[in-house]
């Protein structure tokens, strides 16, 4: 039986179109199903929403033609991080990171989602071996041994070499497999908004450590506005976010500080709960699970994303060059191959930032005088600052060619 695609991915968000994306430049046909209208989302306005992309990830979507399409991107070129407490101010250990210690440029680029997404949805329709099905829903999934079959909302059938779920963190491409999962929440729900400041952020990304949860600031393009994710409790965060806009800025200010001047709101405000949730496996008999459908983590220096598309290089290398040998892309040995290859960083990464925000979301003086003189310490040490720095750009550990920014 010649199945109908190579490749079917279920999930349209981002991941999934990097996914397509790969895979058709080495020659393989992907199916793309999206439960979301396509341009509905390529033409939203600005709303705040956004990513940061590690160096890493921008060479990614350098590679497969995604870079050149995007709108507006704002490179990072500081971060700093520090711990404190809101209305006191940052604590005077911090751990600042600077670009110009990097040979290859900025740490990461941040980039609104209605570009990111608009840039995707023109170069997946501009190839011809990338079909793209909207508002339409993976509702059942039958391997057999050669091939997979999959039934959509609609009643249509189709059959693909391999099902890779890009369906985020309750993926139904995983449940269907049987692919259980081990996880916690936090407590904490993330506060998202975009604001307008007084001055000029200069390209610099903050990460303000609170007992209540980290509050993160990243600039946006043209030097005025910054994305904001603010973590708080439960319960906290559902009252700020029930407050009208001034009153919900009232709570930001002793937070956020007044190093950027005035701030005013400049975009919808979203929330979202805050988990870990880790895939037991990342494969399953003709399935392949990428992105937050394989682990969910805190957005803790905004990893999420730049996680996803690790995952999607390795698992487009790994497909291209099983094809290219004459393998069977959808084989156990090759998606073990990718398994092997993933879930080892992607798990260990995960309960790193687990770690990391429990170390710092709470107001223990012994903990914050140890973590506070840490930030100082790997400040203060090059060597070591450096290393951190690669890793926030993406630059340390077994790289897939497309994150160094070679074809596969």
């Amino acid at each position: 039986m010649m199945p109908d695609t190579d490749i079917l991915i279920a999930g349209g968000g981002l991941n999934g179109p990097a996914l397509a994306l790969a895979l058709a430049q080495g020659g393989l046909s992907v199916t793309v199903v999206d439960s979301r209208p396509a341009p509905a989302r390529a033409e939203a306005g600005f709303d705040g929403r956004a990513y940061a992309l590690a160096l890493a990830s921008q060479r990614l979507l350098a590679v497969t033609g995604v870079w050149p399409r995007i709108a507006a991107s704002q490179p990072i070129l500081k971060i700093k991080a520090s711990d404190g407490i809101a209305g006191q101010g940052p604590s005077p250990f911090f751990l600042g990171f600077d670009s110009a210690e990097l040979e290859e440029g900025p740490m990461g680029y941040m980039v609104e989602d209605r570009h990111l997404y608009a840039a995707f949805l023109a170069a997946m329709q501009a190839d011809p071996r990338i079909t793209l099905l909207s508002g339409e829903t993976v509702v059942a999934q039958e391997p057999q041994p050669q091939a997979i079959t999959v039934t959509l909302a609609s009643g249509r059938q189709i059959t693909a070499r391999l099902l890779v779920g890009c369906d985020g963190r309750t993926s139904g491409t995983a449940a269907r497999a049987g692919i259980k999962r081990t996880g916690w929440g936090y407590g904490q729900t993330a506060l998202v908004t975009a604001i307008h400041h007084e001055k000029d952020h200069e390209g610099t990304a903050q990460q303000f450590f609170m007992p209540s949860g980290p509050l993160a600031i990243l600039p946006l393009p043209g030097g005025h506005h910054s994305s904001i994710v603010w973590s708080e409790s439960d319960a906290t965060a559902q009252a700020i976010q029930s407050l009208p806009d001034a009153e919900y800025l009232d709570a930001l200010r002793p937070r956020f500080g007044d190093y950027l001047g005035a701030i005013t709101l400049a975009g919808a405000r979203f929330t979202y709960p805050l988990n870990l949730t880790l895939a037991n496996a990342f494969i399953a008999p003709r399935v392949a699970l990428v992105g937050d459908a394989a682990h969910g983590v805190h957005p803790i220096a905004g990893q999420g994303l730049n996680l996803g598309l690790r995952d999607v290089a390795a698992l487009a290398q790994t497909l291209i060059e099983a094809r290219r040998r004459g393998d069977d892309i959808g084989s156990p040995v090759t998606l073990d191959a990718y398994q092997r290859w993933r879930r080892f960083d992607s798990t260990t990464l995960a309960l790193g930032m687990d770690t990391v925000n429990r170390l710092f979301s709470n107001n223990n003086p012994l903990l914050r005088a140890g973590r506070d003189l840490g930030l100082g310490l790997v400040g203060a040490l090059p060597g070591l600052r450096r290393h951190f720095m690669r890793q926030a750009a993406g630059l340390s550990g077994d790289l897939p060619r497309l994150l160094a920014g070679q074809k596969i």
